[in-house]
């Protein structure tokens, strides 16, 4: 028998460009009302998808007012709206409405069964790490960000590699010559990182993977530093290269940049149904044991 309500201010949050995104939230709403709660639809949502809820805020009056942020999309959105409540500690819940969805784990389809619950308590709650990145020009932090998945240097549109010199704690570790480098977290081993040939990070390790994008020296492998680490990433020869911070946020560099990147004081809450698992999660969405009988 569910308990009390746990959360009875609810942010909602949706893919406003995705096809259908007005009935899917209307309905999402009219459940979250049903169960009491009242509902703040975040505003750049609000404003494709018009004030269905019973109030309309910005990410600061969400995290001023609101105690659960609901996310419907992909992990994408999830991103997008994660790194900016992560300074207001509201935690998330992600109901998946995109492709992969390692972070939005609720299918929409029956998604009611799922919360209802979850909003009266009975979840699992997870903290993930996340990355502060800044980028400095003589001596001065032009650009400072947070990223959840991972900050990436790369080269240009012109068919030529960067160099970059990479110190971690102030201590050299190499001159690179690549497409680029990747810092991912351990949520971000899962993205751009796991292309690239990077290992998986299970979300409870404390540490960054280090992933050189098609380096010039086979030689340079990826490597797993401590989260308690600070990398700074040098850009010693590039034409037009640039930042990006989970591929959402993005500034161009000028060689002898140095973009540093540290663990942020923030952390990511997010919420998950009982008896949720990563493994489970790694297995149906990277397809392993497909075509073996259990």
């Amino acid at each position: 028998m569910a308990g009390a309500l746990c959360f009875e201010r609810v942010a909602l949050v949706g893919k406003p460009n995705a096809a259908g995104s007005g009935a899917t939230l209307a309905r999402v709403v009219d459940f979250l009302h049903a169960q009491g709660c009242e509902v703040t639809l975040e505003h750049d949502t609000a404003q494709h998808v018009g004030a269905l809820g019973d109030r309309v805020a910005d990410v600061a009056g969400i995290g001023a007012h609101c105690q659960l942020a609901l996310v419907v999309g992909g992990d994408g959105t999830m991103l997008g709206i994660g790194r900016r409540l992560a300074p207001w500690g509201v935690p998330l819940i992600g109901i998946n409405q995109g492709r992969l969805g390692f972070i939005t784990d609720i299918p929409f389809d029956g998604f009611e069964a799922v919360l209802r619950p979850m909003l009266c308590g009975a979840y699992l709650e997870e903290r993930r790490a996340l990355l502060q990145a800044g980028v400095w020009r003589d001596g001065h932090c032009e650009f400072d960000t947070i990223a959840m998945n991972d900050v990436v240097v790369n080269r240009g549109g012109a068919p030529s590699m960067v160099e970059l010199r990479v110190e971690v704690d102030g201590h050299f570790v190499a001159n690179m010559r690549a497409d680029g480098l990747i810092i991912a977290s351990p949520t971000g081993s899962t993205a751009y990182a796991l292309s690239a040939g990077g290992p998986l990070l299970h979300p409870a390790i404390d540490g960054w993977v280090m992933v050189p994008i098609a380096p010039h020296t086979l030689s340079n492998r990826p490597v797993v530093l401590p989260a308690s680490s600070t990398i700074a990433i040098e850009v010693v020869a590039a034409r037009d290269p640039s930042a990006h911070f989970d591929m959402q946020t993005f500034t161009s560099l000028l060689e002898g940049d140095r973009i540093v990147v540290r663990r942020s004081q923030h952390v990511l809450r997010l919420l998950h149904p009982l008896g949720w698992n990563y493994f489970d999660t790694l297995r149906g969405k990277l397809h392993w044991n497909e075509g073996v009988v259990a």
